[in-house]
């Protein structure tokens, strides 16, 4: 396998999965990690062979040594490198965890396409040259919080091949496999106070910890284009249709992270679990999900109040310090996908949307933004939430007396 954006959540999340699937039905899987933007990873993983400890944050703590992970290789430094692995016959799958803000394209991958900008662009050069070896097909998998992840991914990789090799983006249609996915495990980010609990629990210095929740889950869309790792051996679900998985994943655990990362930090917290245990927030949260939020979805009103039970309780994890700041950045992308189809769902059909809205407006003043020289950024309102929704209206309406 290669993997593209070798984070805390894809060492938390992929990795483990992918090294269960190994002691569990053998074969000789393994990852090369590929770094497209920074080299801390490489720095901080290959003089530990790939090796990293995993720490599950609960009353009572546990700790792995994952080994899955064999090299990590700095694309922008190295991209003869990083293009030969992902062309390599050897390689069958290549996974991505590259956070929303990276589903995009890069005028330079078109004109220096052997030095790709972009992970698409690194995609589409990777697999000219598998076509022109004739290295056969690979899946390629989103695991990115995203709707319909994989068919998003396939889109904006057959749309930079189009523009490049009609018959390479032909080829892609047919022989390439970019199953939808839902991810999830809480992660937060690594610390010197996670390095120093590794450091006393193994007795070594670990630069690449990670550490994150007990739970994690994987719903795969069972489409491949050739061998994989026996992932439902570790636990994960091969499914038909992730959709469902994916959308209360989305609008319920995400959109609770979004809302706390923009209401949280105003009210005094700096952790999710302190933001939950607010009872004003909490009480928002409850209303936002059983009003705004249950409606919107397919799923029926008693599955959305059990997700949410269980999410409540992960959110509170006392043994977790998941920082609102964290969860914050890249704000704006990430409320595109999580709380603006709940609004134009909402919007469309009358029914409330005042707390949903007042996320968005919580998010402007942190960002010392107004709506009116807001309306046109596409990262934060695309045409069709402009289309769709009276967006003025709605976002400077009252918030319903969200707080009550």
């Amino acid at each position: 396998m290669a993997h593209l954006g070798v984070g805390a959540f894809h060492r938390a999340h992929q990795a483990v999965f992918t090294e269960h699937a190994i002691e569990a039905a053998g074969g000789d899987w393994g990852i090369v990690g590929l770094s497209l933007r920074r080299p801390d990873a490489a720095a901080a993983l290959n003089p530990q062979d790939g090796l990293f400890t995993l720490e599950i944050r609960a009353a009572e703590p546990r700790w792995r040594i994952v080994g899955a992970l064999r090299r990590v290789i700095t694309a922008p430094s190295d991209p003869a490198g990083a293009l030969a692995v992902l062309a390599d016959p050897a390689i069958r799958v290549i996974t991505l965890t590259i956070t929303e803000p990276g589903y995009v394209l890069s005028p330079g991958d078109l004109t220096s396409p052997e030095r790709p900008h972009s992970a698409a662009g690194w995609l589409v050069a990777a697999l000219a040259r598998r076509r022109e070896a004739g290295t056969g097909p690979v899946s390629v998998v989103s695991c990115d919080n995203l709707r319909e992840n994989g068919g998003r991914l396939a889109d904006l990789v057959l749309a930079l091949a189009q523009r490049r090799d009609p018959e390479l983006a032909a080829w892609i249609a047919g022989e390439i496999a970019f199953p939808n996915t839902m991810v999830d495990a809480i992660t937060p980010a690594s610390d010197a106070a996670l390095r120093a609990r590794v450091r006393d629990a193994i007795g070594l210095e670990d630069r690449a910890a990670v550490q994150r929740e007990p739970f994690a889950e994987w719903v795969i869309e069972d489409r491949f284009a050739g061998p994989r790792p026996a992932w439902e051996r570790a636990g994960a679900r091969l499914v038909a249709d992730v959709a469902p998985f994916e959308a209360l994943k989305l609008h319920v655990l995400n959109a609770a992270h979004s809302t706390l990362a923009c209401l949280g930090p105003p009210r005094g917290h700096a952790l999710v679990r302190e933001a939950i245990a607010d009872a004003e927030l909490a009480a928002f949260l409850d209303a936002m999900i059983a009003r705004e939020v249950a409606p919107a979805l397919e799923a029926s009103t008693e599955e959305v109040a059990a997700y949410w039970r269980t999410t409540r309780a992960r959110l509170g994890n006392p043994a977790l310090d998941h920082r609102l700041d964290q969860i914050g950045r890249d704000g704006g992308a990430k409320l595109r996908e999580r709380i603006h189809p709940l609004i134009i769902a909402g919007a469309r059909a009358g029914r409330p949307v005042g707390r949903l809205s007042s996320v968005v407006q919580a998010w402007l003043i942190a960002e010392g933004r107004d709506l009116e020289t807001s309306l046109d950024d596409r990262v934060l309102f695309a045409d069709a939430f402009r289309a769709e929704v009276a967006v003025r209206d709605v976002l400077t309406r009252p918030p319903q007396a969200a707080w009550r």
